[in-house]
């Protein structure tokens, strides 16, 4: 059998349902490591079990994100106990809000985390995100914050992290990085990339000179307008398709 077959394969072991978010998952992580936005083993992706709410995947900690595939991503309950067997374990500060936030929001179907070095620098200010350019303008009254507490290792920092959010798709913990809650994972990694986007800019613009305000009418419409958050247009499927088929053609490992 050849190794391009092999990729393709569904082990018996996964349903169908989470063999096809399995491929999708471990592609994000591709998709992360080909931005940029990888952190050394660090950081995650989580996506809630299609047909078992109650269990998600995330990355096997010790692998670089360009190290994921299908088959190893880990299955773990909300509370962070791994369901079934993994030859690699999984790092506590990947479910201490990312169990907290599957478990408690019902859309929140993929939730992403980054620490990539303009948003955490946003992260770093006292005033956050300028809703001063193209890409910030989307994401008006979509962002809420958290106070650092330190290293996310403890449990019930969870709940409270939710608290913080209020509801809202974007939580940016101060001094340390975005987290975002999308209804996919093709959402999610739309409203990232407005995040980072955002962030470059205005870490950018900053130095030069006084930031141009945007009136609050324009930001409204920009969130309206944004095809971003529109069904109608995919909610960034296009783009992640897209991105799927630029690391499948680097290297369609991930499948296997």
């Amino acid at each position: 059998m050849s190794l391009s077959k092999r990729y393709y394969e569904q082990p018996s072991r996964f349903s169908e349902a989470e063999w096809k978010a399995r491929v999708d998952l471990a592609a994000m992580y591709r998709i992360f490591a080909h931005l940029k936005w990888d952190e050394s083993i660090y950081n995650h992706i989580s996506l809630r079990v299609p047909d078992e709410p109650e269990h998600f995947l995330i990355n096997p900690f010790g692998l670089h994100y360009s190290e994921v595939t299908a088959s190893n991503l880990v299955k773990v309950d909300i509370n962070g106990n791994i369901v079934g067997h993994s030859d690699w374990p999984i790092n506590p500060a990947g479910f201490t809000f990312h169990g907290a936030i599957h478990a408690r929001v019902p859309d929140a179907h993929c939730v992403m985390h980054v620490h990539t070095t303009p948003t955490l620098a946003v992260c770093c200010l006292d005033e956050g995100l300028s809703y001063t350019n193209f890409y910030s303008a989307q994401l008006y009254g979509k962002v809420a914050y958290h106070d650092f507490e330190g290293i996310t290792v403890h449990l019930d920092e969870g709940q409270r992290i939710l608290d913080s959010a209020q509801g809202k798709p974007v939580l940016l913990l101060r001094n340390h990085g975005p987290v975002v809650m999308g209804g996919s994972l093709a959402q999610a990694l739309s409203l990232m990339w407005l995040v980072n986007r955002a962030c470059e800019v205005q870490v950018a613009s900053m130095p030069m000179g006084p930031l141009r305000e945007i009136p609050e009418s324009v930001l409204n419409k920009c969130v309206a307008d944004s095809l971003n958050f529109d069904p109608k247009f995919g909610a960034g499927e296009d783009v992640f398709a897209a991105m799927k088929r630029l690391v499948e053609k680097q290297d369609p490992s991930f499948k296997r």
